[in-house]
């Protein structure tokens, strides 16, 4: 977006007719906005939590099929604790950042033996669920049981220092702005559409020129430096994925969904890098608890 040169921009409350007037143009655009995921609205609580868990540092498109797939053979957290956590793995196979089927395995074993295998409706409660952070916990409370929470991710933190505010956000400040606009009614639908118009316009490069909530905003209205970069719930880039450990350590996974293997066979699976760095990647798996090894073999930790 090419800026107007920067001025003050005016203070706002959650109260003003600025933030009234972006709660009703959201409103209005939520239909145009709405993203055809099949998670939305599901019925299902053990449905939206899995969603969330893999969207954790995933893109959307990647996560669509190994839901499907995942829920296919984990229907409910009962299904996915009583499993070895070796086929939760194989099922993750492919989405990367495998710790989180792990913390998700935890999560369905908690469920089922403190909670009768029902996933809880609030927001305490499931800040208990291994892997379930402060986002996870408010996105299952609010779009699985209708709970009136914000949800603060890096797409509404985007909005609410661009468009509310035109000014870097800190993180509790980012909190009491999102639930503070959080309407009366219908939070989820309001929720859903603010994660909608992140993803789909305020994006990480906007696209200012085609966003519905162009005229509501007050980054456009106002200029200067982008506030989004600095806020609070902002991802940060990542580093380079080829050549990193973690890709390393996906190689390893996938190979040991195919079946257990010595450190000779993984040699050749992860290539290239130093015998140090061979085992520094093995040696991190073990202590993730997604693998385990006797002797010279190494095979999915069986959980």
């Amino acid at each position: 977006m090419s800026s107007p040169p920067l001025v003050s921009a005016p203070t706002t409350t959650p109260g003003s007719s600025d933030y009234a007037a972006f709660r009703r143009a959201l409103r209005r655009a939520a239909p145009a906005l709405r993203r055809d995921l099949p998670w939305i609205n599901d019925p299902r609580p053990w449905a939206v939590l899995v969603s969330e868990v893999m969207l954790q540092q995933t893109q959307t498109s990647r996560v669509l099929e190994p839901w499907r797939r995942f829920l296919e053979l984990f229907p409910t957290p009962t299904h996915c604790a009583d499993a070895p956590l070796s086929s939760v793995l194989t099922a993750w196979a492919g989405l990367g950042y495998p710790r989180r089927a792990k913390s998700l395995h935890g999560a369905a074993r908690v469920i089922r033996d403190e909670f009768a295998g029902i996933v809880p409706s609030d927001v305490i409660l499931l800040r208990q669920l291994p892997g379930v952070g402060e986002y996870t916990a408010h996105a299952v409370a609010s779009f699985a049981f209708a709970r009136p929470v914000a949800v603060l991710d890096t797409n509404v933190g985007r909005v609410l220092a661009r468009a509310l505010e035109n000014r870097t956000l800190g993180h509790s400040e980012a909190r009491t702005l999102a639930a503070a606009l959080l309407p009366s009614g219908n939070s989820a639908a309001f929720n859903q559409a603010m994660l909608d118009l992140g993803a789909q316009f305020c994006r990480a490069a906007p696209r200012c020129d085609v966003c519905p909530l162009r005229a509501q905003c007050a980054w456009h209205r106002h200029g200067g430096e982008d506030p989004a970069p600095q806020s609070a719930a902002v991802s940060r880039a990542q580093t380079i994925f080829a050549g990193s450990n973690r890709q390393l350590r996906g190689h390893v996974i996938r190979a040991l969904t195919e079946a257990p293997r010595t450190v000779r066979q993984l040699a050749r699976v992860v290539s290239d890098v130093a015998p140090s760095r061979r085992r520094e990647v093995l040696d991190s798996l073990v202590r993730d608890g997604l693998i385990t090894r006797d002797g010279e073999t190494y095979c999915l930790a069986a959980g």
